[in-house]
């Protein structure tokens, strides 16, 4: 029986790859050759990923030949998909032949670094957390995802958007720790700036538990290299105040969804203003230019991935809709925190925090 956490990687692609990222192939809504096409993307750009593609071989094979990557790639066959309708606890019973299980399957066997897939988030999260555990410490494990902002970064990362609704002060807590983590790894920042998401700046303000985890995110500051900005509301979210922001999964994931809605309309609503006469669409044309920019600078595909964070392995969880470009954003994320070895990192924070509250504080 294999153990309850990962093991070390043992390469079985490519020889001279030094790292394997493991991917469902059958998860997402474009299909395998998709994600195909997105491994070819990443193998152009960087001779140190090696791959084990997960899912029906007679569809995989033909696809892999196609864009010649038979010796960056290991097929492993799963008869069975994950549906993008389908409960967590009815892949939990019945999904052991599935792409998704086999590909998390290769991160706790320690064939591989880093998960990959496109499909149906509560059944990766479900799997996942059976088949990884989590890490010593953490209650509640997290989706991070990038955010959009005014930093030159160009991104902030916020967590949780989804994995759990619940969150006390002791995960709140933990998500700071993660999410600094992952600032440092994922965008290169070495003492990035953490803000607890609440209903207004003024300490006041807000839940008990938000008050309490106030207080251990800034306790635990110094200790684990990051500044507390203390408390940051919705507008904080895309700019350059923060680099992090801490906050339930419900509310979380309401804030990611409000904002890519609100970025679709304004998509729109920009293409039917710049259609709506002859003046207006060569106003377009001469600003061509800057408008590609701009699509460039919040086009989703760039910073396609959530990470789960909190589990013995690292998930990356892409876009079910993501395209090859989205597919080879995601692998290119998993590498980026392979190559910082995330995991044994963000696993060392979360052992050395400290969980005391005062005892003021612990009344309120």
């Amino acid at each position: 029986m294999p153990s309850d956490t990962a093991k070390p990687v043992k390469h079985t692609a490519d020889a001279k790859a030094r790292y394997v990222v493991s991917v469902d192939a059958m998860g997402g809504d474009s299909g395998p050759a998709t994600v195909v096409a997105g491994l070819a993307k990443s193998a152009e750009k960087n001779g140190e990923i090696a791959f084990i593609l997960h899912g029906r071989q007679s569809e995989l094979a033909p696809l892999v030949e196609k864009q010649k990557l038979g010796d960056r790639v290991t097929i492993r066959d799963a008869s069975d998909v994950v549906t993008m309708d389908a409960k967590p606890s009815h892949v939990m019973r019945h999904g052991k032949d599935t792409s998704m299980w086999s590909c998390i399957d290769s991160v706790r066997a320690g064939e591989a670094h880093v998960a990959v897939s496109c499909g149906n988030t509560g059944a990766l999260m479900a799997i996942s957390m059976m088949r990884l555990k989590k890490l010593e410490g953490v209650n509640r494990p997290a989706i991070a995802c990038l955010w959009p902002s005014r930093n030159p970064a160009g991104f902030n990362v916020m967590l949780d958007v989804g994995a759990d609704i619940r969150a006390d002060q002791d995960d709140l807590m933990q998500f700071a720790l993660m999410g600094a983590s992952y600032a440092r790894s994922g965008l290169g920042l070495e003492r990035p700036r953490i803000g607890l998401l609440n209903v207004g700046t003024e300490e006041h303000k807000g839940r008990a538990e938000l008050k309490v985890a106030y207080e251990l995110i800034e306790k635990n500051a110094e200790s684990a290299d990051f500044d507390f900005v203390g408390f940051v509301e919705g507008g904080d979210i895309p700019s350059d105040r923060v680099d992090v922001i801490v906050t339930d999964g419900f509310t979380g994931n309401v804030a990611l969804k409000t904002g890519e809605g609100t970025a679709a309309l304004i998509r729109d609503l920009l293409r039917e203003a710049f259609n709506h006469t002859p003046l207006s669409k060569l106003a377009a044309l001469l600003a061509l230019t800057s408008l590609k920019r701009l699509q460039k600078r919040i086009d989703p595909r760039r910073v396609n991935g959530g990470i789960f964070l909190g589990l013995n392995g690292t998930v990356v969880k892409s876009h079910g809709s993501a395209d090859a470009t989205g597919v080879s954003a995601a692998v290119k994320l998993a590498y980026t925190l392979a190559q910082s070895n995330f995991h044994e990192r963000l696993a060392a924070r979360v052992a050395s925090a400290d969980r005391r509250a005062s005892p003021e504080e612990a009344g309120t």
